[in-house]
């Protein structure tokens, strides 16, 4: 493999790499670096461009979402907004090349965020109770939601790996099942009411407690952690019994955690995708009764 790879430098001349190389190389680099940050660059220079205009402009009133720079902006504002909403299609359409989904991603990014530029000075900083501020006031949330989303992205998968310990979500479910078999069987010689706590953490759902238990990770119901804490109030005619369940309990309290993290992670990741859709397909909304209430009263 590796002479075969130095037979591909040397064919591509010195300081050259093959097209396959290049390609796997940019395979490892993040969609916000993505051909050394071009996107950025390019929204940078267009949000320069925006408030350089929006300044050298001699009009009294300042310019506004009504005189020919505003339209300008709106009109650029409302093709990228339309645009960068078809990042979601794009994804479903797997293809190489300069529109790869990496670089529609950075794009979407990055055009994102220029947006705030745009759309504040389409605006002329008149702000007020219509429809038109409601899109302003929209285009803001869909994008803070996508800065979570990029933040997210960015930060929680590292700690999702580092919380699965190598294992996928079957093998954490097959130790939990180890464990409670385990359990069944050291619980045994326990009195009714030790037995009672540890069949109740058994036959409780390890996924109970709802999205909001999952996005914070805090279970207030857990059997478990209940049998527990009742194992040290509960006097016991068997201590040896009594302290191996516990010893087990406590294998299994771990176990949930790792579990429960796992979950917590993955939710904190996929949560944003519940409110930036639906509140792009609201902003769509917004701009097009914008933009019909504009023509209409031209």
């Amino acid at each position: 493999m590796a002479s075969a790879a130095k037979q591909r430098r040397a064919q591509a001349g010195p300081g050259r790499f093959s097209q396959d190389e290049r390609r796997r190389d940019s395979d490892h680099v993040s969609f916000l670096k993505h051909r050394r940050f071009r996107w950025l660059w390019i929204a940078l220079g267009l949000s320069a461009a925006a408030i350089i205009g929006y300044a050298l402009i001699d009009q009294e009133p300042r310019p506004n979402g009504g005189s020919w720079y505003g339209y300008t902006l709106g009109t650029i504002g409302l093709a990228l907004i339309v645009w960068l909403s078809l990042l979601g299609v794009r994804k479903r359409r797997i293809t190489p090349g300069a529109w790869s989904l990496k670089a529609w991603t950075s794009a979407h990014v990055y055009l994102g965020l220029a947006l705030i530029v745009i759309g504040t000075l389409h605006t002329g900083f008149q702000i007020g109770w219509n429809v038109h501020t409601l899109a302003y006031v929209l285009m803001l949330l869909v994008i803070a939601s996508g800065i979570y989303g990029v933040i997210a992205y960015a930060t929680l998968p590292p700690a999702l790996s580092a919380n699965r310990r190598e294992m996928t979500r079957a093998q954490m479910l097959e130790a939990l099942g180890a464990i409670d078999r385990q359990l069944e069987a050291a619980a045994q010689p326990l009195g009714r009411a030790e037995a009672d706590l540890v069949i109740a953490a058994l036959g409780q759902d390890p996924f109970a407690g709802g999205p909001l238990a999952r996005l914070t990770g805090r279970y207030p119901f857990c059997a478990t952690a209940r049998a527990l804490k009742g194992l040290d109030q509960v006097g016991s005619a068997d201590p040896g019994a009594a302290e191996r369940v516990r010893a087990l309990l406590e294998k299994r309290r771990e176990q949930l955690a790792q579990i429960r993290g796992a979950l917590r992670i993955r939710a904190l990741l996929e949560i944003w995708l519940f409110v930036h859709v639906p509140l792009t397909i609201a902003l769509l909304a917004a701009l097009t009764a914008h933009v019909i209430s504009v023509f209409y009263y031209w």
